[in-house]
C-alpha cells in the first residue's frame, strides 16, 4: 500500500490507523504486512463500506483534516459507492532493513539461503536466474535496470520482479537507480563461489 510522506510520522506514532481506498479490488488483505517508508505494517480488517458511511472519526483515524478532505481525496464519491476501509497496525521497522544488514552468515544461514535460491530457480519458468541476477548488481550497483535486464536476457518488468524476491531475502537494495548487494547479499555471495 502506498501512502503519502505526510502521512508516515502518524502510520510510526500510531495516530494513523485507517485508510481509504478506491480500488477495483482488494489490494491488501486481512492478516496481510506491507512495508511502508521503511515501516512494517499489518492489515487488520479489510471490508468495503458506502462511501456516506465514513465518519469524522474515520477521516480523523485516516490522518485527513476532516471528512471533506478525506472525500475530496477520494474524488467525491457518491453517498452509496462502495470504498474499500483497511484498518491496519504498525509492527515496526521493515524487518528486511535489519536482515540485509546481517553480514556475517552463519553455515546453517548460508545453507538456508542456499536452498531457497535453488526452490526460486526451480520454480522459474525459464532458466536458473538469482545466482546470476546476484552477480550482476554485485558487477553493476547502481545501474539503471533497463540495461540489467537486458544483460541478463529478461524483459525489465520481469527482472525487477526477480530483484524483488531478492530483496524480501535481505540480499538486495534499492537505490535512486539501480540495486546495490546488501552486506548479507555479498555475504552470500562469497559463500557461494
Amino acid at each position: 500500500m502506498l501512502f503519502t510522506a505526510d502521512a508516515w510520522p502518524g502510520i510510526a506514532d500510531g495516530s494513523i490507523t485507517l485508510t481509504f481506498r478506491t480500488w477495483q479490488r482488494a489490494q491488501a488483505k486481512a492478516g496481510g504486512r506491507y512495508r511502508v517508508a521503511g515501516m512494517l505494517i499489518e492489515a487488520v480488517d479489510v471490508r468495503q463500506v458506502p462511501a456516506g458511511g465514513i465518519t469524522p472519526e474515520d477521516a480523523a483515524r485516516s490522518g485527513a483534516a476532516d471528512l471533506a478532505a478525506l472525500l475530496t481525496r477520494l474524488g467525491n464519491p457518491n453517498h452509496d459507492t462502495l470504498i474499500w476501509r483497511v484498518e491496519f497496525r504498525y509492527l515496526g521497522a521493515d524487518d528486511r532493513i535489519e536482515r540485509r544488514e546481517q553480514g556475517d552468515l552463519t553455515p546453517e544461514e548460508v545453507d538456508d539461503l542456499r536452498a531457497r535460491l535453488d526452490r526460486m530457480d526451480h520454480r522459474a519458468s525459464g532458466r536458473p536466474w538469482t545466482r546470476g541476477t546476484l552477480a550482476l548488481i554485485a558487477k553493476y550497483p547502481g545501474v539503471v535496470s533497463t540495461a540489467l535486464a537486458r544483460r541478463a536476457g529478461y524483459e525489465r518488468q520481469d527482472f525487477k520482479v526477480n530483484v524483488r524476491k531478492l530483496k524480501e531475502l535481505g540480499l538486495t537494495e534499492s537505490l535512486d537507480v539501480g540495486y546495490r548487494l546488501s552486506p548479507r547479499g555479498e555475504a552470500l555471495l562469497r559463500a557461494l563461489q
